[in-house]
């Protein structure tokens, strides 16, 4: 199993569900133009999509005091972009279903890693930057993709057992990716996302998030900015570390060369931290 070999596999991989690729086509004039109506009419006309967002968003780590009974109710409180990542959620992990037992955590735990993910940019992010928040909090929640893409291929190789070994035992994920193959499951994440003509921003802060310093020179200032903070978010909180005092520590030395508040951020992991830890 090659670098090459799952790009092919990438390339060669359908579109999205007809409901995802619909709601794209409403977001094509850009989210400020997005007619609201069509959106919650389109998301409710498909009662499991549905279903999972509400679960998603009624989930305690994002906390909300009341439980949310409606798209509508959630696209006034998320907002477009968000709603959106969380249909791209849904119709990826029908897409790309897969067992990530390799990893250590089953279905149901990666996904709720995501989701707090999302959660923790989310409600620190809004201290920085309300409008990026949307975008960040968006990515957050579907960065991982390129993970179950590598655990998909793996289940179709004889690298299973050394590949889930080798991670188990690993220190530094992103390491690892590199030295097995070649590349990082966020890069691969960005090369999905090009394939499924998701947001260009998307795309380019998950291409520099792992690039060489050459390479960053070539993005602006404001792409590796957000890059930084999910690099924040992927610290705190990754199949390593949940949420660990070592895991905030280290996500906040990355905030701290961010030139951003360090105590504000440990305010929001730390109570994120308190709603995971009670679930």
């Amino acid at each position: 199993m090659t670098y090459e070999t799952i790009i092919k596999k990438i390339d060669d991989m359908p579109p999205l569900s007809d409901v995802a690729r619909n709601l794209q086509a409403l977001y094509s004039k850009g989210v400020d133009n997005v007619d609201i109506r069509k959106l919650v009419k389109m998301i409710e006309a498909d009662v499991m999509l549905t279903t999972n967002i509400l679960k998603q968003i009624n989930s305690p780590f994002y906390g909300f005091s009341n439980k949310i009974t409606s798209i509508s109710h959630a696209v006034t409180l998320f907002g477009v972009t968000r709603i959106n990542s969380f249909v791209l959620h849904y119709a990826m992990s029908k897409q790309l279903k897969v067992d990530t037992e390799i990893y250590g955590f089953n279905n149901e735990q990666f996904n709720e890693m995501c989701i707090l993910q999302s959660s923790l940019m989310m409600q620190w992010y809004a201290r920085v930057d309300l409008r990026d928040t949307h975008i960040l909090s968006s990515l957050a929640l579907i960065m991982e993709a390129g993970k179950i893409i590598i655990a998909k291929e793996l289940y179709a190789s004889d690298y299973l057992q050394e590949y889930r070994k080798g991670f188990l035992a690993c220190t530094n994920i992103q390491e690892y990716e590199r030295e097995f193959l070649g590349t990082t499951s966020y890069y691969l994440s960005s090369v999905l996302f090009r394939h499924w003509h998701l947001e260009p921003v998307y795309i380019a802060i998950l291409e520099v998030l792992d690039a060489d310093d050459e390479t960053r020179k070539k993005y602006d200032a404001k792409i590796l900015m957000m890059a930084d903070a999910i690099d924040v978010i992927r610290t705190a909180i990754n199949l390593k570390e949940v949420l660990t005092d070592d895991s905030i520590k280290k996500a906040s030395k990355i905030v701290k060369k961010m030139g951003l508040p360090v105590e504000s951020f440990e305010q929001v992991a730390y109570r994120v931290k308190k709603a995971y830890e009670n679930e």
